[in-house]
């Protein structure tokens, strides 16, 4: 199979800010026991005169423009997102009625969790072997505010909105990014409840759980795709986890001895964004000229399903 690079990127995240200090008016916290125990110092959130789909828009907009590719080339559209504003259209199809993408060519949302933009990128390398245009349009985007419990205070200290993603291609002789994909179905550690079940739109979430779960499978994604491409860690320019925990992010950075400028973190302005978390963290490097062609990022992701997935991009 033909691999996928990623040509340009694009990201968006709202301008309300909210910080620990505002936090601890609405439960019993305070800024250093959520920056101790987390790494997060503000995050931003939709307000009430966006929508996901503005800043998912906005996002794309930008990476198209930065990869020079224009809508009409687009074979395939993918937003990795949990909390579109409608279920349906989806965010998706919204995204090409805005953008005038082609009617002929698959657009739809697809559901990870934190993993999704990793879900996604696999299944548009898929897509674009198959189709005659060969650029796709990835999108990670959520909007957590919107289903977050604030009297819980383990969790809505966690959550942040944004949007961002990448325009990627598909050539003969590339490299495949080398997914290790993979799902432990659960239903209690970490769950969201869809339209007309108790407690809808709330997430819950067992901390220690998720964390326990975490420090697994972040070691074992990385070990499969270094196994799989015959890279070693000196060789990868750029660790990228998904920004669920600082904790998680420095234990990996130190079992495998990567050096802090590889090891990239933003969960202290934006949070957890799920889906949104490691292309927001791709997104600002490529805004401040780090990734360079030929550029190696090894992705992790982790999250609610159990999803976990790994994989190696590199750039145009």
């Amino acid at each position: 199979m033909n691999g996928i690079r990623i040509k340009g990127m694009g990201m968006c995240v709202p301008s309300h800010i909210v910080t620990n200090d505002d936090l601890a008016q609405i439960v019993d916290t305070n800024d250093e026991w959520i920056t101790t125990r987390t790494g997060i110092k503000t995050r931003h959130h939709i307000g009430a005169d966006e929508t996901l789909h503005d800043i998912t828009v906005k996002a794309a907009k930008d990476a198209l423009k930065n990869s020079g590719v224009t809508a009409d080339q687009i074979g395939a559209c993918i937003v990795a997102t949990m909390t579109p504003d409608t279920i349906m259209p989806s965010a998706a199809c919204r995204l090409q009625e805005e953008l005038g993408l082609p009617n002929d060519i698959p657009c739809f949302d697809l559901s990870a969790a934190c993993t999704g933009f990793l879900f996604a990128l696999h299944t548009m390398e898929c897509l674009l072997n198959a189709s005659p245009r060969k650029y796709g349009l990835v999108i990670g985007a959520e909007h957590l505010s919107r289903v977050t419990n604030w009297s819980d205070r383990s969790t809505c200290i966690l959550f942040g909105d944004g949007a961002a993603g990448a325009v990627v291609e598909c050539r003969e002789g590339w490299r495949s990014i080398c997914a290790d994909l993979g799902c432990y179905g659960d239903n209690q550690v970490l769950k969201l409840p869809g339209i007309g079940m108790k407690e809808a739109g709330q997430i819950s979430m067992d901390g220690q759980q998720v964390f326990k779960f975490a420090v697994q499978v972040v070691p074992h994604c990385i070990d499969q795709v270094l196994s799989r491409t015959g890279y070693t860690v000196d060789e990868i320019d750029f660790f990228v986890f998904h920004q669920a925990n600082a904790r998680i992010i420095d234990l990996a950075a130190k079992k495998y001895n990567i050096p802090p400028e590889k090891c990239c973190k933003n969960i202290a302005e934006y949070g957890n964004t799920s889906a949104a978390s490691i292309p927001l963290v791709l997104a600002q490097l490529y805004e401040e000229g780090k990734l360079k062609s030929k550029c190696r990022a090894l992705l992790v992701g982790f999250g609610g399903g159990l999803t976990w997935g790994g994989a190696l991009v590199e750039f145009v």
